[in-house]
């Protein structure tokens, strides 16, 4: 079974890939690498929640919003892989956090973007990974996503 049947059997599809909010580009190529830009978990264009985890946002709504942003992550990377998952493998990923003071679980709201490539890409989605606390995110974001991602031949 391919990762697009893995994605519909997990009952997802493939966003459009967000349009960048600022000065940049949804991706830039180095080498035999491609860096997404961050990618917060938008949802047609706007956040489903704002707010920091551990205040407003809680743990589990965290992963599915990790989710969500990881579901753009792949959307990017599809975008230069001509539309083929298959093609995709994921290098590393960066998950940023907005997190109250006491909020020290960042590496469990990063899980969320985990299992979901790894669900969807198998080998290809096992990757390295930092999981980042952080004061504020655009938009008011609980999270944002960024990878760097190999493009395999077809």
């Amino acid at each position: 079974m391919g990762a697009a049947e893995r994605l519909a059997e997990l009952g997802e599809t493939l966003p459009e890939v967000p349009a960048p909010a600022a000065a940049y580009v949804p991706v830039a190529m180095a080498g035999g690498l491609v860096m997404t830009a961050g990618q917060l978990p938008l949802v047609d264009g706007s956040l489903p929640l704002t707010g920091r985890v551990g205040d407003q946002v809680e743990l589990d709504e965290a992963q599915d919003l990790a989710r969500r942003a990881a579901l753009n992550v792949l959307a990017v990377a599809a975008s230069v892989a001509d539309g083929d998952l298959d093609r995709v493998r994921i290098v590393k990923l960066t998950v940023f956090v907005a997190s109250a003071p006491d909020f020290v679980e960042q590496h469990l709201v990063a899980n969320g973007a985990s299992n979901l490539l790894g669900d969807v890409l198998g080998d290809n989605g096992v990757h390295a990974r930092s999981a980042v606390g952080v004061a504020a995110l655009p938009l008011g974001a609980p999270v944002e996503i960024e990878a760097v991602v190999e493009v395999l031949d077809a």
